[in-house]
């Protein structure tokens, strides 16, 4: 050996730093979403199919029985709907790093088919085929597009109705038309025997500001016709022990507690369920829980 390294040896340098290795293979999100978008096509052509022949055929007979098959129809798609705001919506999440993107993909394929399912009930009801009056049990006023938990004892319910149904407020604010809705159920804990679960009701809501200073709307400026907000329905009757007066009440009356102001522009319907959720979580505005069980305590069950 020269220069006094022995043979076979070689100088070391300084060790070097780990490679990162290969990174582990990632699905594209086009490749996740496949089989969703595949439903997704396959429910929105059978809404195509329902409007096709709603405006097509000359059967009026046929028209009365694809009507009478329109809440069938609707109901075929909440399980859909259950899938999509579950995985979107319900705490933990379940999607690490690509909670997000995931999150925000699957909301606008729920908002997309809910708009759709929108519209073609109200095409049904424009030629007198199915009936919006929410007091008519029969009705499709409005309908099931999901539900997520918040909390292992609190989870949330959605319904959109198709057109905008008066709010049966007794004070003000007046003139309030509700757009959907959300049924807030508290299951107690195991440990909490005797106790039912209870069930609390939220709105989108907007109020016609015209109504309020007497002038028509073709006298109003269009963009202050409407005042969207978010509240929670207070019942003021019938009384829960009296089931005749129940029986014999066609619509409950009931105060509006207006939890957030949203402005004059229409929230889509993902973002309602987004400020809702904040809502309840004590993220934003002055609002509070409706029973005594408060976000600190849903926060320490789910821990």
């Amino acid at each position: 050996a020269q220069g006094g390294v022995p043979a076979g040896r070689r100088r070391e340098g300084p060790p070097l730093a780990p490679g990162p290795g290969p990174a582990p293979p990632r699905l594209p999100l086009d490749t996740m979403f496949s089989p969703i978008t595949e439903q997704l096509r396959y429910l929105l052509k059978k809404a195509d199919d329902f409007q096709s022949y709603l405006l097509y055929s000359r059967d009026r007979v046929q028209k009365e029985q694809l009507a009478k098959a329109m809440p069938t129809f609707l109901q075929m798609c909440e399980p859909y709907f259950l899938y999509l705001e579950a995985a979107a919506r319900s705490v933990p999440p379940i999607y690490g790093a690509l909670q997000e993107l995931v999150r925000k993909g699957l909301l606008e394929i729920s908002q997309q088919l809910t708009l759709r399912l929108e519209q073609l009930v109200l095409m049904y009801a424009s030629f007198g085929f199915v009936d919006l009056e929410e007091t008519d049990p029969l009705s499709i006023s409005c309908f099931f597009c999901g539900r997520f938990s918040i909390s292992p004892s609190h989870e949330v319910s959605i319904f959109r109705y198709c057109a905008p149904a008066a709010y049966t407020a007794s004070r003000f604010p007046r003139y309030l038309y509700k757009k959907m809705r959300w049924n807030l159920e508290t299951t107690p804990e195991p440990s909490g025997r005797g106790q039912d679960s209870h069930v609390d009701y939220y709105f989108l809501c907007y109020r016609d500001t015209w109504e309020d200073t007497g002038k028509s709307p073709a006298n109003s400026c269009p963009q202050i016709q409407k005042l969207w907000s978010i509240g929670r329905w207070v019942p003021l009757g019938p009384d829960e022990d009296d089931l005749y007066s129940w029986i014999l009440c066609p619509q409950p009356p009931g105060d509006y507690q207006q939890l957030l102001t949203i402005g004059f522009e229409e929230p889509s319907h993902m973002l309602a369920t987004d400020l809702l959720v904040q809502i309840l979580t004590g993220q934003t505005g002055p609002a509070r829980p409706p029973s005594t069980t408060g976000p600190a305590a849903w926060a320490a069950q789910g821990s």
